[in-house]
């Protein structure tokens, strides 16, 4: 990445959206200068200007919640970053996982016509349970305990499968798939791999 072919504006700031590299949820709008987009770079961690201060912002460096950097993009006219990052927190000042909570349409209702959404949208609850770590959610538990216990539910569950297919049970073996996917999408989130990517491996081998 060529900082010299960004297009700041007057002020010398570009904005920057940064997005969840896992679950794809746009977390928050921001903007750099030079400066802070060359920290940015060198730290591997995300670097705003605060325009209310005038001064450079570490996101997280006094609460904790860090964003590590994936990538860094600019858009055609070279005025506009897409920062995709692992949050280690909320990025919200006011502790939501995103500054986008609010719908001004009013509804997130998932279209007919993509009835795979579900596991856009489950991936982004978990990546928000893995970076904001809620009291009391399971979710939450699973992922203070670790890999291990996440890969030891997802081999019960593999199991549970097997079983309801011997049984010949439709609705079984449809329950305990549905968890059997829900405990693999928690250990890609728990290991920061994108469902993405595992789309992609499948379009590889079957293209």
């Amino acid at each position: 990445m060529k900082i010299e072919e960004i297009k700041f504006d007057e002020q010398g700031l570009v904005p920057a959206i940064v997005q969840d590299a896992r679950s794809k949820a746009v977390l928050t709008l921001a903007y750099m200068n030079k400066q802070s987009l060359k920290k940015t770079l060198d730290i591997g961690e995300t670097v705003f200007y605060s325009r209310s201060r005038q001064e450079l912002w570490h996101k997280g460096e006094t609460s904790g919640n860090t964003q590590e950097v994936k990538s860094i993009r600019y858009d055609c006219d070279q005025d506009a970053l897409l920062v995709q990052v692992v949050p280690a927190g909320p990025a919200c000042h006011k502790g939501d996982y995103s500054c986008f909570s609010e719908s001004l349409t009013g509804t997130d209702a998932t279209p007919k016509e993509n009835r795979y959404q579900i596991l856009d949208q489950l991936q982004s609850v978990l990546a928000e349970r893995k970076a904001t770590l809620p009291e009391g959610s399971y979710t939450s538990q699973l992922f203070q305990e670790g890999v291990d216990r996440i890969a030891k539910k997802i081999g019960e569950e593999a199991g549970e499968v097997i079983i309801a297919a011997k049984n010949d049970d439709a609705e079984e073996i449809a329950l305990e798939s549905a968890d059997l996917l829900f405990h693999l999408l928690l250990i890609l989130t728990d290991r920061g791999v994108p469902l993405d990517n595992v789309l992609a491996v499948l379009e590889e081998r079957h293209s």
